[in-house]
């Protein structure tokens, strides 16, 4: 397709524009394609110009293309004109909007014009809850329709001296359809309350819930499940932790907690040896994800990070953001480990953050604290070192680098309390830094930003380290007894340090969306970290770490699913897993 002249802009239309488009109506479809007759005004209208909603094309001010949207609070739709509601096999529900009038104007019918207006009606209809569209299609132009998802119906009448059928289809088949377009459109152009990509959430696991239901409906069956696509901890939290919040639940339900953490920011500093100014709080590490790089950064900055890690970072930064990202390549012959060397290199190239997850999820690799603050102390003051260390206890408290990035400019620790804490439903999470990387941060955290059971948890959490450092010996033994079993199975674990393991499946095997479909159907749910990393690898898998019964659990289902070869038919492989 031929490029436009000139940047276009498309918005929801204005009554200038109505003007123009009334006036385009009567060029295009009175004096060019002879389906009305011409009048004195020169402009067409219809009954339905009151309810329905315009979109436009424009360059310098100019209308040069637009659709309409008939909403259902409209009450009746412009192909009633000619069909009759139960001759047409379409659900004529509260979510069903018709597209009209679909026009360009010449010079610009050869260009990707047709396509933008039409994703730009479907993202409108998807935007505001519709779920399904419909509308009347020329016929010498169906190919073109049908190449954007419509599906014609077996129903067809004439206006004037054109020929239409009628077409339908639901809208997330069409906007993923015409999302192939989106390079088509130039940047600063898209002028609606809504993004131009539909939100989409980071996938983080948590499957399981299918099986419990996310209005817990099901929670009976919570200890049927395996909930191994999650990196919750096997262990309970400390018992103060059950003790406080069993005696006092209904007060610390109806309360409102300290408003900025207080109690919980003084705690933390006593225990991790680091003044209060050096602490924020957050409702886990998501939240200051979330508010930190939509702070700090733009679709300007340049970032490094880790290939694979996290993909809430992944996600925050290319979805929400749209930051310039490069990636650090972990090489599975190595392990996934860092390449220092690599990693010093490309401190000199001035990016605006680098983020670093260590120890690292989902390859389970930990940098030692003193090699790392070797190659940070050599970054430029102006480019951000963020490191979420998530799981670092898990190795050591005393391979965390808080008091190194207290003491720094520019390091950022981010500590979720999740994992290493048995809290993740708490939702308790800090960043440690100089305060000057915080205050900003600071005026942009909401009050009770944590509830008062969540603050009471994770500050009694923190004052019982034994009860934490116990567990987490033995989850070094029990990650370790499970790397044999699944090594017996022929998978081949990623030595990791924390709660939980990578793996490759053996090559004649299931691949990992057979496995995890397998072990669905006897309530195991495993992880595709796929979504993680950009690398093609249908073999790898991420399980959690559990006690010492559920471990065996695991390896009793997976031990049937493994030994299945690769072309065995996927229905019958869960009929043989079940049974």
């Amino acid at each position: 397709m031929n490029d436009h002249p000139a940047p276009i802009s498309i918005a929801a239309a204005t009554a200038e524009d109505r003007e123009q488009i009334y006036r385009i109506r009567h060029d295009v479809y009175a004096r060019e394609l002879g389906q009305h007759s011409a009048n004195n005004d020169g402009t067409l209208t219809d009954s339905l110009d009151q309810e329905n909603h315009y979109l436009v094309a424009k360059i310098s001010g100019e209308v040069i293309g637009f659709v309409s949207i008939t909403p259902p609070s409209a009450g009746r739709y412009s192909l009633e004109k000619y069909f009759q509601r139960d001759q047409v096999p379409v659900e004529f529900s509260n979510r069903l909007h018709e597209i009209r009038l679909l026009t360009v104007v010449d010079p610009h019918r050869n260009t990707d014009l047709f396509l933008l207006l039409a994703y730009a009606a479907y993202r409108w209809i998807e935007a505001h809850g519709g779920s399904h569209v419909c509308g009347m299609g020329r016929l010498p132009l169906m190919k073109l329709y049908r190449r954007l998802g419509l599906q014609s119906l077996p129903l067809f009448t004439t206006s004037g001296a054109l020929d239409y059928q009628l077409m339908h289809a639901p809208v997330s088949r069409l906007a993923k359809r015409a999302s192939h377009y989106l390079r088509h459109l130039p940047d600063n152009t898209w002028q609606f309350p809504f993004p131009f990509q539909p939100s989409a959430p980071c996938f983080h696991g948590g499957s399981f819930f299918s099986a419990i239901g996310t209005r817990f409906q099901a929670l009976d069956r919570k200890d049927e499940i395996i909930n191994a696509d999650v990196l919750d901890a096997w262990f309970p939290p400390a018992p103060g932790v059950i003790d406080s919040l069993t005696k006092d639940l209904p007060w610390l339900l109806r309360t409102s907690p300290p408003t900025h953490c207080e109690g919980l920011i003084q705690t933390i500093a006593q225990v991790r040896d680091l003044e209060a100014n050096n602490i924020l709080p957050g409702a886990g590490s998501s939240d200051l994800i979330f508010r930190a790089f939509r702070e700090w950064l733009t679709k300007d900055s340049r970032v490094l990070i880790l290939d694979p890690t996290y993909g809430e970072y992944i996600h925050v930064l290319e979805n929400v953001i749209g930051c310039q990202i490069s990636r650090l390549t972990l090489d599975q012959h190595s392990n996934y480990d860092v390449d220092l060397q690599t990693l010093q290199n490309e401190l000199s190239s001035n990016y605006d953050l680098i983020v670093l997850v260590n120890p690292n999820s989902p390859t389970g690799r930990h940098i030692p604290s003193a090699k790392l603050k070797a190659v940070l102390s050599t970054a430029p003051p102006s480019t951000r070192i963020w490191i979420d260390e998530t799981y670092i206890d898990y190795v050591s408290q005393s391979e965390s680098l808080e008091r190194f990035a207290a003491a720094s400019e520019n390091v950022i620790v981010c500590k979720s309390m999740s994992k290493v804490y048995a809290l993740s439903g708490a939702r308790a999470a800090y960043l440690c830094a100089g305060p000057h990387q915080l205050e900003a941060l600071r005026s942009i955290t909401p009050p009770w930003v944590m509830g008062l059971p969540s603050q009471l948890a994770a500050v009694r959490a923190l004052e019982d380290q034994s009860h934490y450092d116990e567990q987490y010996r033995q989850t070094h033994h029990l990650r370790n007894e499970l790397a044999a079993g699944l090594e017996q199975l022929g998978w081949h674990p990623i030595p990791g340090v924390a709660n939980f393991l990578l793996c490759q499946l053996p090559p004649n095997g299931p691949s990992t969306a057979e496995v995890i479909k397998m072990c669905r159907a006897m309530n195991l749910f495993l992880r595709d970290p796929g979504s993680m990393g950009t690398a093609e690898n249908r073999r790898l898998i991420r399980i959690a770490v559990k006690d010492a019964q559920t471990n065996a659990r695991m390896l009793q289902i997976l031990k049937p699913v493994t030994s299945l070869p690769a072309d065995y038919p996927l229905k019958k492989m869960v009929e043989t897993v079940s049974t």
